[in-house]
């Protein structure tokens, strides 16, 4: 088992990645300080892997109070949310009772979202299910549910008390989400660890395969780097912005969309792709690197060209986004490929073009 601490002071918590361990009580009991706890999960994940929890949790003498929602994008709403407090009003839960959240990144934001509401905040745990989850949604305590005018726009910062990340919940992930999730693998090369996408280029096929030590290495690899980013900016307001590069393209396409039309993963792709053009425009990156960026993505089977929303339509959706300052739009670019920036260089002309080159 690896072990990562994300390193927040009194509010440190670990990362612990292995294969197996749904089944280890001894790593969950620390962190439950209650007889009962409260598991939130969805329908797909419920029966896979809900009563091996369950268990688990029983063998340490606490009690499970499942709350099973619908699955997907278009359900993460105030609706849903509601669901859950329903759930934790009706079994008089107490602020003391931990809620754990079982499942992918929807999953893991709205859980943690009611976990920093009810009662003004419970105890969170985080066992994600997907690759998108393993590597970026659960760690850094980011909770936020969509609004119709733009994704994730209302939340909290609530750092979870412990991660659990057991690999082998990957051997059930459908094929789409495990490529959707290698986006924010190969994110972590591009922003800030050039050799970890020198690493990624030539596992790449091992990590498709779901082989088991490669996909550990590469959870474990994203996990420390996000690790490192969070400590040092824990709210955003400086190098942990750098986490998000393609996502402001990617979040207007999952808006303009229809949210779960293209899964997260498959959007950061393919506004990645417009990020890297754009810094191309700038004078940034060469066609080579943009060529190299566009290579991985495609070799994970990812989308490398973003739906024609026009240009229009995606300006007037960025214009949401959390990076917008002072009335200006700030976007994540690259440097270099392995060196990303936040800026506000770039002229909405170019910004433009750079839609228009990538778009279908």
């Amino acid at each position: 088992m690896h072990t990562l601490q994300v390193s927040l002071g009194e509010r440190s918590y670990p990362i612990h990645i292995a294969s197996g361990l749904l089944d280890r009580a001894d790593l969950l009991a620390p962190h439950v300080k209650a007889a009962q706890a409260v598991v939130v999960t969805n329908e797909t994940v419920a029966p896979l892997y809900l009563q091996r929890l369950k268990n688990t949790l029983e063998k340490a003498g606490v009690s499970v109070i499942p709350v099973i929602l619908p699955d997907g994008e278009r359900f993460k709403t105030w609706e849903t949310l509601n669901l859950i407090f329903d759930a934790l009003l009706g079994a008089h839960c107490e602020r003391s009772t931990p809620l754990i959240a079982l499942g992918g990144g929807v999953i893991g934001d709205m859980g943690g979202f009611a976990a920093a509401c009810y009662q003004r905040g419970m105890p969170f745990i985080q066992v994600p299910t997907t690759l998108l989850s393993l590597v970026d949604s659960s760690v850094g305590g980011k909770t936020a549910i969509n609004h119709p005018l733009g994704k994730n726009m209302i939340g909290a910062f609530y750092q979870p008390r412990l991660v659990l990340a057991d690999i082998a919940t990957l051997d059930t992930l459908p094929e789409r989400e495990l490529r959707a999730g290698l986006a924010e693998v190969i994110k972590y090369g591009l922003i800030r660890d050039p050799a970890f996408l020198v690493w990624l280029e030539s596992n790449l096929e091992k990590l498709l395969a779901r082989d088991r030590e490669s996909l550990i290495y590469a959870v474990h690899r994203s996990c420390a780097n996000k690790a490192e980013v969070v400590a040092a900016d824990e709210r955003e307001s400086g190098e942990r912005a750098l986490l998000n590069l393609g996502h402001t393209f990617g979040h207007a396409i999952e808006t303009g969309m229809g949210y779960g039309a293209w899964l997260h993963g498959e959007a950061v792709a393919a506004g990645t792709m417009i990020a890297s053009e754009l810094s191309r425009l700038l004078g940034w990156l060469t066609a080579d690197d943009v060529e190299r960026v566009r290579r991985i993505f495609s070799r994970a089977g990812l989308p490398v060209v973003a739906p024609g929303l026009g240009v229009a339509r995606y300006l007037e959706l960025m214009r949401h986004d959390k990076k917008v300052q002072d009335g200006r739009l700030r976007l994540v670019l690259l440097r270099s490929v392995g060196q990303a920036v936040l800026s506000d260089v770039a002229r909405e002309d170019q910004i433009g073009e750079a839609i228009e080159l990538m778009c279908t």
